[in-house]
């Protein structure tokens, strides 16, 4: 366990659960299937990973989310269940393959991929999204995959030069021709440097307008964590940055701690307020908006 990972392991978790959050079982046997399948492909999901608690409903619905690029970030987010370092695995040529193989078996029809930050690869992780979709095409053109990406940023000491590369990453991604481009700001702009180590909001908000500058057909989506001490109006500005470059879709969900070792619950949103800012976010004119206790980035992706 890394320093950064264990600073918040003397805090206890504030409170029980409340009432209004409760994981839905899903269906047993597509859970069980997916499961088999990843493991057998030697395949990693955000789902399982990041514990995420519609996963069983996710799977029975005919989509998931693979995780590339290995089990081990470079980065180290406060909020996040997946392992931290900076010796990730090598990089791993047939990965693509088998992912592809594992959405053909399971007969998958909508396909979310992200992957953990590879800042010590050269392009930063473009080539797993790149790679993952030209495999899974060459067997079905037909599966519609959705690309939630890192911010393809870091190891460049001038902003100038640093934007230059990260739009240059970015493009090899938008060229692949994804339905959905994500990349999540996940928390307000005061929170950002205890929430989000080695990203800033400045630069994801800069990566979504340039998705949609540079491919203008293909929807932009990004998505928030409630419950790490933001205030209702620093959300709702939040909301109002996204639009201002043109996000059309939005994820809303309730931040819940994966161990003792990551940042604390502040406080647990409830519904009624989740169903508020839905309505003020399709008010701002976002054209897509999930938002709940249990929403995350994935959920109901391939409800457009």
């Amino acid at each position: 366990m890394t320093a950064s990972r264990s600073r918040y392991s003397a805090i206890p978790p504030a409170e029980r659960l409340p009432d209004w959050i409760r994981a839905p079982i899903g269906n047993a046997s597509a859970l069980a299937e997916v499961q088999a399948v990843v493991k057998q492909q030697r395949l990693h999901t955000i789902c399982e990973e990041g514990r995420c608690p519609n996963r069983g409903e996710c799977y029975a619905a005919g989509t998931a989310t693979f995780l590339l690029g290995g089990p081990i970030c470079t980065r180290s987010c406060a909020f996040c269940q997946v392992e931290k370092g900076q010796a990730p695995v090598p990089f791993d040529p047939a990965e693509a393959e088998r992912v592809a193989e594992a959405v053909q078996t399971l007969g998958l029809r909508y396909v979310v991929l992200t992957a953990v930050a590879r800042d010590d690869l050269d392009d930063h992780g473009a080539c797993l999204f790149t790679g993952a979709i030209a495999a899974i095409r060459a067997r079905d053109a037909a599966v519609a995959i959705e690309v939630l990406t890192p911010d393809f940023w870091g190891g460049h000491r001038d902003e100038g030069e640093g934007q230059a590369a990260q739009r240059r990453r970015l493009g090899l991604v938008l060229a692949a021709a994804p339905v959905c481009f994500n990349h999540n700001l996940e928390t307000v702009e005061r929170l950002q440097g205890e929430v989000r180590r080695g990203a800033t909001y400045r630069r994801s908000l800069a990566l979504l307008a340039a998705a949609r500058e540079m491919a203008p057909s293909i929807p932009t989506k990004s998505g928030l964590m409630l419950g790490l001490g933001e205030s209702f109006e620093e959300v709702v500005a939040t909301l109002e940055d996204l639009r201002r470059v043109d996000c059309q879709r939005l994820t809303l969900g309730q931040y819940l701690r994966p161990s003792l070792a990551h940042i604390p619950v502040a406080r647990y949103w409830t519904p009624e307020e989740f169903e508020r800012l839905a309505a003020i976010a399709r008010e701002l004119g976002f054209a897509q908006v999930r938002s709940g206790p249990l929403v995350r980035s994935s959920y109901h992706a391939a409800t457009s």
